[in-house]
């Protein structure tokens, strides 16, 4: 039986689901996530889902759900129908530069159709190691301190083991005492999003005496010298998000010392293909890694649990319960959390049932592809 595979249609699915609870960090705050559902079907039939998990304003990044919807159905997804291919690395858009959330949710689609192809999970095709993953939660901004603590005592009753902080000018040593005091054993880590700026130094080097796990992206992604800067005088861990887009990025912090963290993102750095290059290339220069989340639906949060399996990711990863963010998610079952571990699946492809019925009744927009059919096929 020949291996070789060829997509015969492509489609998209915007669809949209409200948040259990608003989410704010250092940018904005959101009460619903606009993704996109990268669908491919193989000639045999064979399915691999995909999420591109960008956000709808650009503040994390450049990319919004408006201009991966435009990147994947002009370009991308073209690119791939009727071609024939044997592994997810020969599917990778080189021409296409930048635009690494439409990307991630091609490259992660189709590693999960030739999972499903090869009756194995996602996680075994990758490489991974583990069986289960422990998780961590992400807090935004509350309107108060006691807000804030309240939403730290339901993650920790619920079992999670570490709790990372948004933090932003007027939010950030206050609340950072405020937990450390409430729980002094908590693995406990920030995150800057990039909102500040090398004038900041003497402020940010007051959060060393609180025992954190690290500072996540305190500056603007390209600027790899005040991180550097920052980590020469403190204590404290520095992890790079956004400033880490490719592997060629982590080579120049590497070179600069600006981390002793990565925090991986199949969305920033374009899909499963590079995160795992990530992961490889950070293990090998002793680099603590974790795979962080971008709210990702279950499709998404699945291919997260997959590539967390991965023996460097040391650190609690983003891959929370579904139930943390929607009453309802789109695969069956959610991904649930016991204690803050979630299992790695072990059925074939992403693991879980994909929700038809959900998907269709949340979708915003569908865009449909489909190659031609043969005279032999008719």
């Amino acid at each position: 039986m020949s291996t070789e595979l060829r997509i015969v249609g492509a489609r998209l699915h915007r669809v949209r689901l409200p948040l259990v609870h608003e989410f704010q960090t250092s940018s904005h705050r959101k009460t619903h996530l606009d993704h996109i559902l990268v669908e491919l079907e193989d000639a045999s039939g064979a399915i691999g889902w995909g999420e591109i998990a960008s956000s709808s304003d650009p503040y994390y990044a450049p990319e919004t759900v408006e201009s991966c919807w435009h990147i994947a159905s002009q370009y991308l997804l073209p690119a791939i129908l009727g071609r024939p291919w044997n592994h997810p690395e020969q599917l990778t858009n080189r021409k296409v530069r930048g635009n690494n959330f439409a990307k991630a949710g091609v490259d992660t689609a189709a590693w999960a159709l030739w999972a499903e192809t090869r009756s194995l999970p996602l996680a075994t095709v990758l490489g991974g190691t583990r069986t289960e993953v422990v998780a961590g939660v992400s807090l935004g901004i509350e309107p108060t301190i006691d807000e804030l603590l309240t939403q730290v005592q339901q993650q920790v009753a619920a079992g999670y083991p570490r709790v990372k902080l948004k933090i932003a000018h007027d939010w950030d040593v206050e609340p950072v005492r405020a937990v450390r005091t409430a729980y002094p054993e908590l693995d406990l880590h920030v995150d800057a999003n990039g909102i500040y700026t090398a004038g900041d130094l003497e402020h940010l080097r007051k959060l060393d005496e609180y025992r954190l796990t690290m500072i996540e992206q305190p500056f603007a992604p390209r600027d790899l010298l005040t991180h550097a800067e920052l980590q020469r005088t403190i204590g404290t861990p520095v992890c790079l998000d956004e400033s880490v887009e490719t592997v060629a990025d982590l080579e120049i912090a590497l070179k600069l010392e600006a981390l002793q963290v990565l925090n991986i993102k199949v969305s920033r750095m374009g899909g499963l293909t590079p995160a795992r290059e990530a992961h490889d290339r950070a293990r090998d220069a002793g680099i603590a890694v974790w795979c962080g989340g971008m709210h990702e639906f279950g499709i998404g949060r699945l291919a997260n649990v997959a590539l967390s399996s991965l023996p460097g990711f040391t650190l609690p990863s983003d891959v929370s319960a579904s139930e943390k963010y929607y009453a309802r998610d789109l695969v069956i079952p959610a991904v649930v959390a016991v204690q803050g571990v979630v299992q790695v699946p072990q059925a074939t492809g992403l693991g879980h049932t994909v929700d038809r019925d959900l998907i269709t009744a949340n979708t915003v927009a569908e865009l449909s592809l489909q190659l031609p059919l043969g005279p032999e096929e008719e």
